[in-house]
This record gives C-alpha cells, structure tokens and sequence, in this order.
C-alpha cells in the first residue's frame, strides 16, 4: 500500500466532522445537549459533600431519591431529543416541567444551575423545527406541495369581475383588483 492510496488524516477528520455536522442539522442538537448538562448538576449535587479545611457540608436533601431521578430523566430527555427528533416536543415539555419541579425538590434546581439549563434545553427542544430540502431538488412534488405560512397574497391578481379568476377575487379583501370589498387601495 503506497502513501497515495492511504486517506489523510486530514481528509478523514474532515469526512467525521461534515458528517456530525449533517447529524447534527437533523435533531434539536443544542437543545438536547443543555438538557443532558441540566441533569447532571441536579441528580449530582444532593449527593455531594463540600470539604472546605476540616468543615465537610453535605448538600443532602430529604428528597434525594427525587432529585436523582429528575436528573436522570433531565438526562433521558436530552437522549430522545437527539435520538427521536420526532418526539421532541414531548421531550421539550417534559424537560421544563421537571426543571420547574427541580426547584423545590432539588437544592433550587442545583443552584439555579441544572433549572436554568433545562429550562433553554426544554424551549429549544420544543421550539426547533427541521430544515427544509433544497429547492434545486426534483420536481416530483410540484409547487402545489409547499406550505405557505401566513396570509396568502396575490401575486398575479384574478381579473375583475364576478365569477372570473381563481377565488381570489372575491368579498375578502384579498385581491387588490376588485373596488366592490369597502376598502381602499394605499397606492
């Protein structure tokens, strides 16, 4: 095997990173990723003890048992956002609620540390939405197939006059080519 046959070292990070990178791009990356970093703090903490000289404080609550399993399910959470980006919603939701109870359960949620996290996790979870194709792709679908979000606006106006055009042009006020809906055209 010679050296030009071999892949650079090179080459092959830059495969691995445009590949996490197109990994990534699918799921709610960051969202489960604050998650995850929320529960850790909060099923930690409760069980630590702080040593400072020959004083140990031990962080322990009555509800440890508790807070070790809002962690773990803070942690679960995170897994499925990555995981079944189908079912982020849920994860999203479920990960604020537990955050809001991690306040009274948990040490302030770990010191406002692993609430705060799962609070943005949870709303970037719920709030994230995949990517769309392309649009230099096939056009199997058609134009017909797209979603439009928000008013719909005319862009060739139907002609005037009843019964003529695509709908558009009726009582509405959709169409800028009809005088007969009570509004007035601004220029």
């Amino acid at each position: 095997m010679s050296a030009d046959t071999r892949p650079r070292l090179i080459e092959t990070i830059g495969r691995k990173r445009s590949s996490f990178r197109e990994w990534r791009g699918h799921r709610p990356f960051w969202g489960g990723l604050l998650t995850v970093l929320a529960g850790i703090p909060i099923m930690y903490i409760p069980y630590a003890n702080l040593t400072i000289g020959s004083l140990t404080v031990r962080m322990a609550t009555t509800a440890g048992a508790g807070s070790l399993i809002i962690g773990v399910l803070l942690v679960v959470l995170g897994l499925t956002m990555w995981f079944q980006p189908a079912s982020r919603v849920f994860a999203g939701v479920a990960a604020i609620l537990l955050s809001l109870v991690s306040l009274v359960v948990s040490n302030f949620g770990a010191f406002l540390i692993g609430f705060l996290l799962g609070l943005i996790g949870g709303a970037l979870g719920v709030s994230w939405a995949p990517g769309r194709a392309p649009e230099g792709g096939s056009d199997a679908e058609g134009p017909a197939a797209r979603n439009v979000a928000g008013p719909v606006v005319a862009t060739n106006p139907a002609p005037a006059g009843p019964g003529l055009g695509s709908g558009l042009d009726d009582l509405s006020g959709t169409s800028p080519t009809n005088g007969t809906n009570g509004r007035h055209r601004a220029g």
